[in-house]
């Protein structure tokens, strides 16, 4: 079930919104909100998932809203004026639906926010834990990027984002290495350094007190922080003639 709140000042616009979401048996209509301040209460009382909200709006607007907001829920913005779009997509609202908004064009809204939910709940559960799994979703760039685990040659960590590094590419995601770590199989990842983490099948040699990897067909040395040092080389001597 996804949970869904209204955020429009216009009594018409709720009632159009509500009578599509109750035609939607996977949606559940939480509140409608006439104002910011109503909608921020019960962002912070309920799980809500998907949020429909208006722009133009009294005392704050829908775009100054979300602004505030530092976890907020998917957004699809609703509205009038079609000249606030750019300004929309920037803060990485999934959808922005121009009134009258039609029941076909709000299907295909709520199947974005379907699809991305699917995926964020696949990101969260585990990683590459689950049977069969060899792959994970990160966000980067206002879309979700699926990258495979055997191209990973490493991933580095730069304050709140992580750089997830290929032979031929590379990912910027915000996110801590802590939360990434976490999500990643452990039987094929390896935390080396506070900023390092190894594709084990990705280890070319230990050269003293750093792992070489060869990237882009010259061999890459990664720092092994002295606090990962020794399970490290417990792994590798599990492997060693």
């Amino acid at each position: 079930m996804i949970n869904v709140i209204i955020v429009d000042d216009e009594p018409l616009a709720q009632d159009v919104l509500e009578t599509y979401i109750e035609k939607i048996p996977e949606l559940n209509l939480v509140r409608k909100c006439s104002n910011a301040l109503e909608a921020n209460d019960t962002l912070k009382s309920g799980n809500i998932d998907l949020m429909f909200l208006d722009i133009q709006m009294p005392q704050l607007t829908g775009i100054d809203f979300l602004k505030t907001l530092t976890k907020p829920p998917l957004v699809i913005f609703t509205t009038a004026y079609d000249n606030y779009a750019i300004e929309g997509f920037e803060l990485n609202a999934l959808d922005y639906l121009l009134k009258p908004i039609s029941l076909d064009r709000f299907m295909k809204a709520v199947n974005k926010a379907m699809d991305q939910i699917e995926l964020q709940k696949k990101d969260s559960g585990g990683g590459g834990e689950m049977e069969g799994d060899d792959y994970i979703f990160v966000k980067a760039d206002k879309k979700l990027v699926k990258i495979n685990y055997r191209d990973i040659l490493y991933i580095e960590g730069l304050k709140d984002y992580v750089i997830i590094r290929m032979n031929a590419s590379r990912v910027i995601t915000l996110q801590t290495m802590k939360s990434l770590e976490e999500k990643l199989p452990q039987a094929m990842f390896k935390r080396i350094h506070r900023s390092y983490i190894i594709n084990l099948n990705k280890i070319n040699a230990i050269v003293g007190n750093m792992v070489e990897v060869i990237e882009k067909n010259q061999p890459k040395h990664l720092p092994i922080g002295k606090n990962y040092r020794e399970e490290l080389l417990n792994i590798v001597n599990k492997n060693r003639l």
